[in-house]
């Protein structure tokens, strides 16, 4: 069995979003390629945006930290501290608001 603190490991990588280049920083919690499930913590520096990209299958977006917006061509979600939102199956974009973290997980098929 393993613990980790998701409140020391997001404000650990909201430190590094906030002081690198891109802006963002990302840590993988659980998961990789020999399972099924994973979990990555991402952190955004306010003003920062995740452009464009695929649905990766089953997902969700538990904000952790701040204030972030995930959006479609269609339609858009805000999340807060304490938010889940349920990532859609479209192509998608992710911007911070604020000083953000969020825990993405994903179930691979």
């Amino acid at each position: 069995m393993q613990k980790t603190s998701l409140t020391a490991l997001a404000r650990h990588e909201l430190e590094h979003a906030v002081t690198s280049d891109s802006g963002r920083s990302a840590k993988t919690v659980f998961g990789g390629r020999e399972h099924t499930l994973r979990q990555t913590l991402v952190a955004l520096r306010k003003g920062v945006q995740m452009g464009d990209h695929e649905s990766p299958g089953d997902a969700t977006v538990h904000v952790i930290h701040g204030r972030i917006e995930l959006s479609t061509s269609d339609a858009s979600w805000s999340g807060w501290d304490g938010d889940l939102i349920i990532v859609p199956d479209a192509v998608h974009n992710v911007v911070a608001h604020e000083d953000s973290v969020f825990l993405l997980t994903v179930a691979k098929s």
